[in-house]
């Protein structure tokens, strides 16, 4: 879970030295928040999962300023540009990023909601089930495991631009591509993650909820 193909800009600003710029963040920010208003507690700490550049983080702490926000990512690089965006927003309830790598020992104890954006397709299978396994051990009976992504799913016809971006991660690494979400299903299970609630989002993603059957 190191290298990834996002297409990265320049960021910009007062704090601009290592920040990073994804365009797809503004065109799908505001349809998944409008999915965490509904499914993330009142109060609490998220952890993001691979956050990437760090906008998401600034852009939902912003909206849910009742929230704390832990992002993190295990990319030096990424790390760098978080926490240029945090700098700059100047948020109370950001955390600063913490190097996680999904597919290894998490340095978190608890947390009361998990958000993952676009890491599944592009990392190792090791990394999504140890998603899995670390929100098992850290989310409270009830608490969601929230992914996003384009996915695949066997009675759903797969749109021809997400057939040949499945194409196009392979051929980068022949350990990414797009997961079936039945496969993700199975290892929810396994680690007490069950499936809740599927929600179509704009240009072939999907949101799904998961959330703990923790007695």
């Amino acid at each position: 879970m190191t290298d990834r193909p996002e297409p990265w800009e320049p960021g910009s600003g007062p704090a601009s030295a290592g920040k990073r710029h994804a365009p797809a963040t503004a065109r799908n920010r505001d349809a998944i928040l409008a999915v965490l208003r509904e499914e993330l507690p009142s109060s609490g700490l998220v952890l993001e999962v691979a956050s990437g550049s760090g906008e998401h983080a600034v852009h939902f702490a912003a909206a849910l300023p009742a929230l704390d926000w832990q992002p993190s990512d295990p990319d030096p690089a990424a790390l760098a540009s978080i926490e240029a965006w945090r700098e700059e927003a100047g948020l109370a309830n950001v955390r600063p990023p913490i190097r996680l790598d999904a597919a290894a020992d998490w340095p978190v104890e608890a947390a009361d909601a998990v958000l993952c954006i676009n890491m599944v397709h592009i990392s190792q299978w090791a990394a999504t089930a140890g998603l899995f396994k670390g929100c098992a051990k850290l989310l409270p009976a009830g608490a969601p495991l929230i992914i996003y992504g384009p996915f695949l799913e066997a009675d759903v016809e797969t749109a021809p631009t997400n057939r040949a971006f499945d194409r196009s991660l392979k051929a980068r690494n022949p350990e990414w591509g797009l997961r079936d979400v039945a496969e993700l299903d199975r290892v929810g299970d396994a680690f007490g993650l069950a499936q809740v609630r599927r929600m179509e989002m704009p240009a072939n993603n999907l949101i799904l909820i998961y959330r703990s059957r923790r007695s």
